[in-house]
């Protein structure tokens, strides 16, 4: 008779994420083997990028019914994966989202822009850069929600994008990246979780000496975190935080 060891137990992390999420394999390039991730989708809405889709995948409605997805399996802490939907009606509303899903079921609970207040107070970053696939409207949103927590903007560039924002290339990224350092910012802040960014972390750290932060990568720390287990993937200034 053979005798198998395994599986490997795994521990879950739901993920609420937007209907237009096309980057499931980068989430899953920053947890360990042993996590594992399962999906809800928010509903398709027939908006572009926008202030008002931040709005729909953001509502209550949708985030209860994507956490009873998730729960059966019964994750260790639900992520809701979306960056303009977490920081598009500011702190308090951020806030209430994590109530939201805690409230739903949820054992613990984590926002991408909520994770980005967490990894900025932890490093004790105050002058950050950013870039955004967005509009100039719900740009502009993100840097009221920066200095909400105490973060001022020290230069930012948006793509203006509506659409397709996981087809956007590494080198047109790393360009506004590059574009937006300046001396006094002391990381530079990549928006979207649709946004490709994974492989350029580690190379620009690098070359320019400060911390690269990405949304889908603060938002699996802060899971990691949580489940008391390390950091996974490019960024040195995570490592020990």
């Amino acid at each position: 008779m053979l005798l198998f060891d395994g599986p490997l137990a795994q521990r879950g992390i739901g993920v609420i994420a937007p209907f237009d999420l096309a980057l499931e394999r980068e989430l899953w390039r920053w947890v360990p083997a042993e996590v594992s991730l399962h999906l809800a989708r928010t509903p398709y809405e027939p908006v572009p990028v926008s202030l008002r889709m931040a709005e729909l995948v953001s509502t209550s409605r949708h985030v209860v019914a994507a956490t009873h997805d998730v729960l059966h399996v019964e994750p260790e802490v639900v992520a809701y994966l979306c960056t303009s939907g977490s920081f598009v009606n500011g702190l308090a509303a951020e806030q209430a989202l994590r109530k939201v899903i805690i409230d739903a079921g949820a054992p613990d609970a984590v926002t991408t822009s909520g994770a980005l207040a967490e990894v900025l107070s932890a490093l004790g970053l105050r002058r950050i850069s950013v870039v955004t696939p967005y509009d100039a409207d719900l740009t502009a949103r993100l840097h009221e929600f920066l200095a909400e927590i105490g973060v001022s903007t020290v230069a930012g560039e948006n793509l203006g994008l509506g659409s397709g924002i996981w087809k956007v290339s590494y080198r047109t990224i790393a360009e506004h990246m590059l574009r937006v350092d300046r001396p006094d910012a002391e990381a530079i802040f990549v928006a979207c979780t649709n946004l490709p960014t994974y492989d350029l972390i580690e190379p620009l750290e690098a070359e320019l000496g400060k911390p690269i932060l990405t949304a889908n990568q603060l938002t699996m720390w802060a899971c990691l975190r949580r489940m008391g287990l390390p950091v996974v993937g490019p960024g040195r200034w995570l490592t020990d935080v």
